[in-house]
């Protein structure tokens, strides 16, 4: 089973008015104006699924600094993963910070929505190394048992649309703070699995995963190795960011990248099939 760990979706008529929503959303406005953004359908994901043969996806919407654009998209996500619920697996959009926190959380979960994410620190205004402004989120996706997938970026190398200063440091510190929360830092934890050959941190990070969002835009394919020698190719999920990259260009690197065909299952899929509870 090959499942993409991050595919956002957008509704139709986001996609149709995405410039005047853009002018009270600094962020979205950023990666919506980045001339490699690209907007996708969940009829998009569906096609592509079945264009790079991959069985399910995770998908979500964007994570607005306006709750009622969350709700919104998160309705949309409910009523995709409805008509599509043999491919399609929904996440949901929140602001941590937010006083309508867990109802939007319980709300969500009522229609079938099973993790958190992808949220922004830096683009919704709030810092992920805070254990004040991450608690209610954090102790709220314990008690209910759900994943959260964060947006982190590695803190060298060249600058693109959307790089902010959630880097490792901030990645590290949440899961310091809260260990016991099941947290996918996408983008590769922005380098932090690299730390993880410091034992305390490896032992800190127990509940942490790495997804591979926009890995071939970031890193050389010899990553998928660097992560089996340190011995976290477990942890490692296959995201590929769509629209951003097709999904077949991520699977292509992982087949060329060196690594045995069981550790290549591992992270195409089996890993993600473990976490997310679905049966073999």
């Amino acid at each position: 089973m090959k499942i993409d760990f991050h595919v956002h979706i957008t509704p139709p008529d986001i996609i149709k008015d995405w410039e005047k929503i853009a002018q009270r959303e600094p962020y979205f406005k950023l990666l919506s104006e980045s001339p490699v953004n690209k907007f996708a359908t969940a009829d998009d994901v569906i096609e592509e699924l079945e264009s790079s043969g991959v069985d399910k996806a995770v998908v979500f919407g964007f994570a607005f600094k306006d709750f009622g654009l969350c709700r919104y998209v998160n309705d949309y996500v409910a009523d995709t993963i409805k008509k599509y619920y043999e491919k399609l697996i929904g996440y949901m959009a929140i602001i941590p910070t937010s006083p309508e926190l867990e109802r939007e959380i319980d709300r969500c979960m009522s229609m079938g929505l099973k993790g958190i994410g992808e949220i922004f620190p830096q683009g919704q205004g709030f810092d992920i190394a805070d254990p004040k402004e991450m608690s209610n989120l954090s102790n709220t996706c314990i008690e209910r048992d759900i994943p959260l997938i964060i947006h982190t970026n590695e803190p060298v190398g060249h600058y693109y649309c959307g790089k902010t200063d959630t880097t490792p440091v901030k990645a590290s510190a949440f899961a310091q703070n809260f260990p016991d929360i099941t947290v996918i830092f996408a983008h590769w934890g922005g380098g932090l699995l690299f730390y993880e050959l410091m034992p305390e941190i490896r032992r800190q990070n127990q509940n942490v995963y790495y997804d591979t969002a926009a890995s071939p835009l970031l890193y050389d394919k010899n990553i998928y190795k660097a992560a089996r020698d340190i011995k976290v190719l477990d942890k490692v999920l296959f995201g590929s960011d769509f629209p951003l990259l097709p999904m077949k260009r991520y699977l292509r690197e992982i087949e060329e990248s060196g690594i045995s065909q069981e550790e290549q299952t591992l992270i195409k899929g089996e890993n993600a099939r473990r976490l997310l509870g679905i049966g073999a």
